[in-house]
């Protein structure tokens, strides 16, 4: 049942608000906090408002402008876009209380601009999660690559600004492509809402269907960073952690997964793709994209290119699990939303406490920093044996109903891609462990390096312990497995 509520723009409001506060006042640090999370928490608090309803079949909508022919600007909460937005609302509480303490000795205007565009880019994302149509998407996808560039340049060394053209060539090409996609759906739908089972009619020809198809998942697979569209992502980790963490966790490539599970169930729809087939070659770049990704990860020194390697390798279980057109997969591809985020995010947060308390940030440089930094490295461990795929954690419901999809449809290699993905991971995290616990610190007793603050450490500890809540709540009502199933169950049984 359709409501009419303002709750999803007052969401995507509080968060401009917030950038407009800390642009126009931020310059004192104590409004600058203030505005940061209180924002932070009203959207929260708000978005999780939605949920009750949400899951007890209601789904709100609101328009905010209309215009010929059969187009606008217009907002719908559905459980997949809740899913969403929960996750990067969630994200930003924390990522905000983070990135306070990693700031804090940087310039009182940089800080300003950090947070500042920081604020925007969340805007962009619950945009994009509660976007009612392909069109209000493709704004707030190109509003998040404007919004994010000033961050990926916030050191403004030559390197950063190096990144930040390049991160614009890629991601604007992608916008490009979204563009043509969006332009060629409505001329031949006269819309361009989004509608469970898909709007495209099965009568148009075989081409054409393809194009569309091809343009719309290239244009989305560039922020999602599908190989070979992923270049831009390992260069952008010059920018700080904070960004790295957006980048990864909280918005970007999450927008881009995202935007191809719209394309997928909402544009065109499980049965008209089972019929043409496209998706079996998108699960094929999604599993050159896991391994592939997870290869070159083997091969990095520097610890936040590794996990940089590494997203790329995770995002594309979401691709995989929407490709295979399966209930059971597509509870995997919407779980790993928050799976992969939580748990990147956790190590991203890892590699800047290690970075502030000890200036080290290769791998080789690691060597007895778990007996330096109990606690952060812990919980990197933790994050880690989820990646793999110990049971209890959240990485393995993900494998797990991965493989269960797989075998639903009878495509049992990619079952063999879960369980050759979960060996890369062992192979390029447990060294790192290794290294923290079991290799001699070469700095001796003299060097001072210890867990940081809490401003650093509780966000990190927080998002570690949740990659444990998320492995053992799927029974639980109303927590994040069950939301995926939920939404699962509304993409298969809105299907034509």
């Amino acid at each position: 049942m359709e409501v009419i509520d303002p709750r999803p723009l007052l969401a995507l409001g509080i968060s401009i608000a917030c950038a407009v506060l800390v642009f126009s006042t931020g310059r004192n640090r104590w409004w600058r906090i203030f505005w940061s999370m209180g924002a932070a928490l009203l959207k929260f608090g708000v978005v999780v408002s939605l949920l009750p309803g949400v899951m007890a079949g209601e789904v709100y909508v609101y328009t905010l402008v209309e215009f010929p022919p059969e187009v606008g600007i217009g907002f719908r909460v559905d459980h997949l876009g809740l899913f969403f937005a929960l996750v990067s609302s969630t994200l930003w509480v924390l990522t905000t209380i983070y990135a306070l303490g990693y700031m804090r000795e940087d310039k009182a205007w940089a800080q300003v601009r950090f947070f500042g565009f920081f604020a925007l880019c969340v805007a962009s994302t619950v945009g994009i999660a509660f976007a009612e149509n392909l069109l209000t998407l493709f704004i707030f996808y190109e509003l998040l690559t404007i919004c994010t560039y000033p961050l990926v340049i916030h050191r403004e060394t030559p390197e950063a600004f190096r990144a930040g053209r390049k991160y614009l060539i890629y991601t604007l090409g992608g916008g490009g492509l979204v563009l043509l996609g969006l332009v060629l759906v409505h001329s031949e739908v006269g819309t361009l809402s989004f509608g469970h089972g898909g709007i495209l009619p099965a009568e148009l020809d075989i081409f054409y269907l393809g194009l569309i198809f091809t343009v719309l998942i290239l244009g989305f697979g560039v922020k999602a960073a599908l190989m070979p569209l992923h270049g831009w992502l390992p260069t952008a980790m010059v920018a700080p952690v904070p960004v790295s963490a957006l980048l990864h966790a909280v918005a970007v490539v999450k927008a881009g997964a995202f935007g191809v599970l719209r394309v997928i169930y909402d544009i065109f729809g499980i049965e008209l793709l089972g019929q043409l087939g496209f998706t079996r070659g998108l699960a094929w770049l999604a599993t050159v994209s896991i391994i592939g990704g997870s290869l070159m990860a083997l091969y990095q020194v520097d610890l936040k290119r590794r996990l940089a390697y590494s997203t790329i390798s995770q995002v594309s279980y979401i691709l995989l699990g929407a490709s295979l057109l399966n209930p059971v997969a597509t509870v995997a591809a919407i779980m790993h939303l928050a799976n992969q985020g939580f748990a990147k995010i956790t190590m991203f947060f890892v590699a800047g406490a290690i970075e502030k308390c000890s200036g080290r940030t290769k791998i080789a440089q690691l060597d007895g920093i778990g007996r330096r930094m109990p606690w952060s490295m812990a919980a990197f461990t933790l994050v880690a044996l989820s990646f793999i795929g110990v049971p209890l954690l959240a990485g393995f419901l993900s494998k797990w109903y991965l493989i269960l999809g797989s075998f639903a449809v009878q495509a049992w290699w990619f079952a063999g891609v879960m369980v050759i993905s979960g060996l890369l991971n062992a192979a390029y995290w447990l060294p790192i462990v290794y290294r923290a616990y079991f290799k001699p610190d070469p700095h001796g007793t003299d060097d001072r390096v210890g867990d940081p603050g809490w401003l650093l450490l509780g966000p990190l500890l927080f998002c570690a312990l949740f990659v444990v809540v998320l492995g053992t709540t799927a029974h639980l009502a109303l927590m994040p497995f069950n939301v995926a199933a939920q939404a699962a169950l509304e993409l298969f049984g809105g299907a034509k």
